[in-house]
């Protein structure tokens, strides 16, 4: 599959909150580390478009992903990379790929204008939890730090009641959460 809808909730939180819920919920022992490394156009096209370009790298393998507003989510269009491809779209040689080529031709953006800014490597946990995935995130970019709950869930009523019932359960605010590449762009100068 090259497109999916993701429904997904999200909020920052406290070391010790990250650690009641590491602690509290079967997430597993061990975290698995991903690299995303992030792209935009000089003049920030993407972003005004509401839109995000990376490349995730996760155990050996490269996905890139384009994520675009959607009314029930986000909608991520994926092309699979090879090492060497990624590798050369972080070195500035645009590999052009089906998917998300055609994606980004649609809003007027074209891939050779897309210049790489940097990357945020993530330690994650994930564990399917009453209908919904949930992933635990300790991120590093920058010189920054942060923790943070994501929650994944089928349909938008299943992931909010899940996703206020465990932060209910688990005493946690509510926090305003950017996603980790607004998070990421909020940390460089430009």
């Amino acid at each position: 599959m090259t497109q999916e809808i993701e429904i997904e909730y999200k909020n920052l939180l406290t070391k010790e909150e990250f650690n009641r819920l590491l602690y509290n919920l079967p997430f597993p022992e061990y975290s698995e580390t991903q690299t995303n490394y992030y792209f935009e156009t000089k003049d920030f096209t993407l972003k005004e478009n509401g839109c995000a370009l990376r490349i995730r790298e996760k155990n050996g393998k490269y996905k890139l992903t384009l994520k675009e507003p959607h009314p029930q989510g986000l909608l991520e269009t994926h092309d699979a990379l090879t090492k060497q491809e990624a590798h050369s779209w972080i070195n500035g040689n645009i590999v052009k790929k089906e998917h998300t080529t055609k994606q980004l031709t649609e809003k007027g953006i074209s891939p050779e204008n897309l210049i790489y800014y940097g990357s945020l490597t993530t330690e994650r946990r994930e564990v399917k939890y009453n209908n919904v995935l949930l992933v635990l995130d300790y991120s590093k970019y920058n010189g920054h730090s942060d923790y943070e709950l994501e929650l994944e869930a089928p349909t938008e009523a299943i992931g909010l009641e899940a996703f206020n019932s465990l932060l209910t359960e688990h005493q946690i605010h509510k926090k305003e959460t950017p996603n980790k590449i607004k998070r990421f762009f909020s940390t460089i100068e430009i």
